[in-house]
């Protein structure tokens, strides 16, 4: 049946150009050439770039690959350093909103009465953002970049237009959900348009540089979500509703004027007619965007990661039919993603060869293990701070971004390190046991009695660890891999990533509501005992208690409990991480050449 339906797939692909499919070499790790085999099935190739001169593009290689080697030989110095810089506030614009808006969102579902449903939200639009990468990984290939940041930067800007404008907490969830999957677009966008115009042993500083900003936005967008919440949280979004779309507009411009230069100097050509009619045109791209797949990864990651948050406040909890069932869908969509990505599409998302490298798989599943590690406890720190240690929005927001300030200046240092060395995996060695010896100390420091400092301590252990792997996982899968599945290969980390972060929410969110209004019965005074409900739903309602009550100190006890297993659980899943680390080959960066042009 398989066979069947794949031939039937490619019928009506036989004019469409190559798709790249990259072997790996099994001694190094490193891709050095890629199979290109057309869509039919006929005629597979063999293009090696190092055969093709340095002044010409691959025209071999992907629509989108082709078009961005002909930009980086066709722009000057000035170029590159604009890009740079526009890249740079694409990446401050992400930082502040994400600062403004995760300091928001407690009161946001707090003045719809659904502070439980803070994990919820993030879980939805982390599951669709997670079958989103792969689906702009095709953009990007089969188009071309600017076009993938415009839709981006469009989706973006619809989802902030919503959450600005929402009235209830159903059209605000829909609303995170585009945003989130625009602004992950987007940031990914950048990141393949990073990895187009560096070198492989600078690439590891470049991405430093344009992540830099989320040290700005950890004292800047701390502050301003205070003076939103105080005025409205609506225009947290709203500003960036209008501020998003000209900065993007300006990345765009710089690439698009350099692809029509590359044009006019003659080293792209027009692609020849397809000959394909309108509905054979809609099932090419059907096909070429992998659609079942889509739908399959979608429906599987939702179904399967929410009734984790949803079974708590079910009263008949995990035997709950419809918690069963979509258990049970959500694994079957996944399982059948997998067998339709190996046997039955005939244009996977990524190359089979890439899924299967050690280094790819191993830095995959070792970011996968940290996200899960990272937001089995954070969905709830900045609430667990204004609650237990009396801290101010902005203050909860400054210490919660710990992670932004130390990461801005160490990630410059890890990116030099790198380059210096033209090595990467020695980080791992000390940058997997840091993280873990910063969450496992949050657990012995949580309770109320400790001083914030403790906290504070464990936040920037969490940061040093936590920023060199991030810039690791990047550099690593990119050597593993070769220029023409760059973003695909990107793709399947951020899929990973994703997924690990919603599996964490998901594990915050089901501690959350089995172990909080579990303590808040147990420990609030008999007076207050009615109001547990009240108290649970709102964050608001809990900073409504003054230092010294009884009821106060009570809700901060029952935030130590959950925290404290919050925290238990994120330590013992990154324990995983020790073991994936090792699968991760110690490639020598220095060796391999996979861009053209003026590059970082």
């Amino acid at each position: 049946m398989a066979p069947d339906l794949k031939q039937k797939l490619m019928q009506l692909s036989k004019t469409t150009p190559a798709v790249g499919n990259a072997n790996a070499n099994s001694e190094a790790g490193i891709i050095t050439a890629e199979t290109v085999t057309r869509a039919d099935g006929k005629a597979a190739v063999e293009v090696d770039n190092k055969s093709i001169p340095d002044d010409v593009p691959n025209e071999a290689a992907q629509r989108g690959v082709t078009q961005a080697e002909a930009i980086t030989l066709t722009w000057t110095k000035g170029w590159l350093i604009a890009a740079y810089f526009v890249m740079w506030l694409l990446y401050f614009v992400n930082a502040m909103q994400n600062s403004i808006t995760s300091n928001l969102a407690p009161f946001v579902t707090s003045d719809f009465e659904e502070h439980s449903l803070l994990p919820v939200i993030p879980i939805v639009a982390s599951a669709m953002s997670a079958a989103s990468y792969l689906t702009v990984a095709k953009v990007l290939n089969l188009f071309d970049r600017p076009f993938g940041l415009a839709l981006m930067t469009a989706i973006a800007t619809l989802g902030l237009i919503l959450s600005a404008t929402c009235h209830n907490i159903t059209t605000y969830a829909a609303a995170q959900v585009f945003y989130t999957i625009g602004f992950a677009g987007i940031i990914f966008s950048v990141d393949v348009i990073t990895a187009d115009t560096s070198t492989l042993r600078q690439r590891g500083l470049a991405y430093a540089f344009t992540s830099s900003p989320y040290m700005i936005s950890a004292f800047a967008g701390s502050k301003a979500s205070e003076g939103f919440n105080e005025f409205s949280w609506r225009w947290g979004y709203g500003c960036f509703a209008i501020i998003l779309p000209f900065v993007a507009a300006a990345l765009w411009g710089i690439l698009k004027f350099n692809l029509r230069k590359a044009k006019r100097n003659g080293l792209l050509h027009a692609p020849e007619p397809s000959g394909r009619t309108f509905m054979q045109s809609t099932w090419y791209y059907l096909v070429q965007f992998d659609i079942l797949g889509v739908v399959l990864l979608s429906a599987g990651l939702v179904l399967f990661l929410l009734p984790f948050a949803l079974a708590g406040s079910d009263p008949d909890g995990w035997k709950a039919a419809h918690i069963i069932v979509m258990l049970v869908i959500g694994l079957v969509c996944l399982i059948a993603f997998g067998i339709v990505e190996r046997f039955v599409s005939p244009v996977p998302f990524v190359p089979w060869a890439i899924l299967v490298s050690r280094t790819v798989l191993g830095t995959c599943l070792l970011d996968a293990t940290y996200q899960i590690a990272y937001y089995c406890w954070n969905d709830y720190y900045t609430s667990y701070l204004q609650v237990v240690y009396f801290r101010s929005v902005s203050s909860a927001g400054y210490i919660n971004s710990t992670f932004n300030v130390v990461s801005g200046v160490w990630l410059l240092v890890v990116g030099y390190m790198i380059s210096y060395t033209g090595r990467f995996r020695w980080m791992l060695f000390w940058a997997v046991p840091l993280y873990m010896l910063g969450v496992g100390l949050m657990i012995y420091f949580r309770n109320p009695g400790w001083g914030l400092g403790y906290t504070i301590m464990c936040q920037i252990f969490i940061s040093f660890g936590g920023s060199t792997m991030i810039n690791v996982f990047q550099v690593a899968v990119l050597a593993a891999s070769d220029h023409n599945n760059a973003a695909a290969t990107l793709a399947l980390l951020g899929v990973f990533g994703n997924m690990g972060g919603a599996v964490g929410s998901s594990i915050s969110g089901a501690i959350w509501t089995h172990v909080f209004p579990a303590a808040l019965q147990r420990l609030l005074p008999a007076d207050a005992l009615d109001s547990w409900q009240d108290i649970y739903d709102s964050l608001d309602v809990q900073l409504s208690y003054g230092r010294g009550d009884p009821v106060r100190e009570a809700i901060g006890l029952a935030y130590a409990d959950a925290q404290s297993k919050m925290l238990i659980a994120g330590t013992a899943v990154m324990a995983l991480g020790l073991g994936f680390m090792f699968m991760v080959r110690d490639i020598k960066l220095t060796k391999e050449v996979q861009n053209k042009g003026l590059l970082f």
